[in-house]
């Protein structure tokens, strides 16, 4: 469901509110249980005690259940539990209207179910920034059925994202923060988009995300291409800048032209094939690639990367062994079903 426009730190605000306001007046229904057991004697029950509580700070008068007639102070204990009590109340009462009114109770169940999701996420993507190059990054991960998580920290842009992706998990906040990064589970990300318009925050997000996870590859935007050095020493794994990429493609539509319409056609294909990649795992055994048992022939073997040497269209027998590169063009089923044969979970 896609969220209002609404302001995270009013919501969070009131959430904690909320749990505070509950927590305290538990505390004064104890308080109020407990001493009024004291003043009444074993004469009156706990549910005698707790009754005479709830009334006096509910309102309702029904009457002394515990006779406070020769407890003077028992009386000014009551005017205590009574003050504090109803102030809790009216509080937590008005929080309470504030959720319903605003639609908040909606949102902080979706909200905690899009946590729990984000928090069992394993070998996920994360998209620091969600502008029209990031909207684009986020499609092709839908197209190829990559599971990811966006962080931005202007709320009109997710929820841009979310008028087409309605389930779309998310975090508003500044992807270079560590706690933000750590909200997406960087631990596990098996990569990191940063993606902003800004070359300097991009910088921040690609150091903040090698620190957490030196094992996270991190591609960066880069608008000045001088600034593409930095950001390597930053830790960004790949550098693009959409401006000299651009320049490239308008150069190869020229020259190269049914080059170019070959790959466009594999980018909007129904079937969504894809020139894919898939790393051999640590611990496999080794084995030649005719032994790798795939249930379907949806996927071409193009190459494998051994080290720093190229084997294109390798035969059957050539040897699989971990730490190798596959190429392969296939769809998204049928990647899954190699690295499935490969070993990945």
């Amino acid at each position: 469901m896609p969220l209002p426009a609404s302001d995270t730190s009013t919501f969070h605000r009131l959430f904690a509110g909320l749990l505070w306001s509950i927590v305290i007046m538990l505390a004064i229904l104890a308080i109020g249980t407990a001493g009024y057991r004291m003043i009444g004697g074993e004469k009156y029950s706990l549910l005698d005690c707790f009754y005479m509580t709830f009334i006096t700070i509910a309102t309702i008068g029904y009457g002394e259940i515990v006779d406070l007639s020769e407890h003077p102070g028992g009386r000014v204990f009551t005017m205590f539990i009574a003050l504090g009590g109803i102030a809790v109340m009216t509080y937590l009462t008005s929080i309470v209207t504030a959720f319903l009114v605003e639609g908040h109770i909606s949102e902080a169940l979706w909200r905690r179910s899009m946590e729990k999701r984000i928090h069992k996420l394993d070998n996920h993507y994360i998209i620091c920034g969600i502008g029209r190059v990031g909207r684009n990054v986020a499609h092709e991960l839908d197209a190829t059925k990559r599971i990811y998580v966006v962080i931005d920290e202007d709320m009109n842009a997710i929820n841009t994202q979310l008028e087409k992706h309605p389930n779309q998990m998310f975090i508003h906040g500044d992807g270079s923060d560590d706690d933000i990064l750590q909200k997406a589970h960087i631990e596990t990300a098996r990569g990191v988009f940063a993606v902003t318009g800004d070359d300097s925050k991009n910088l921040m997000i690609s150091l903040t995300a090698k620190q957490l996870n030196p094992a996270a590859r991190v591609v960066a935007r880069c608008h000045e291409i001088r600034n593409s050095e930095k950001l390597r020493k930053a830790g960004a794994d790949a550098i693009v800048s959409p401006d000299f990429t651009g320049g490239l493609r308008i150069a190869s539509a020229m020259i190269r032209p049914h080059v170019v319409t070959f790959l466009d056609q594999m980018l909007k294909s129904d079937e969504n094939l894809r020139v894919e990649e898939v790393i051999v795992p640590a611990g496999f055994d080794e084995k030649p690639l005719a032994e790798l048992l795939l249930p379907d022939r949806n996927h071409i073997m193009l190459a494998l990367r051994d080290n720093e040497k190229w084997v294109f269209n390798p035969e059957e027998q050539h040897p699989l062994r971990a730490g190798m590169t596959l190429v392969i063009m296939a769809t998204p089923e049928g990647r899954r079903a190699v690295e499935s044969a490969l070993g990945w979970v």
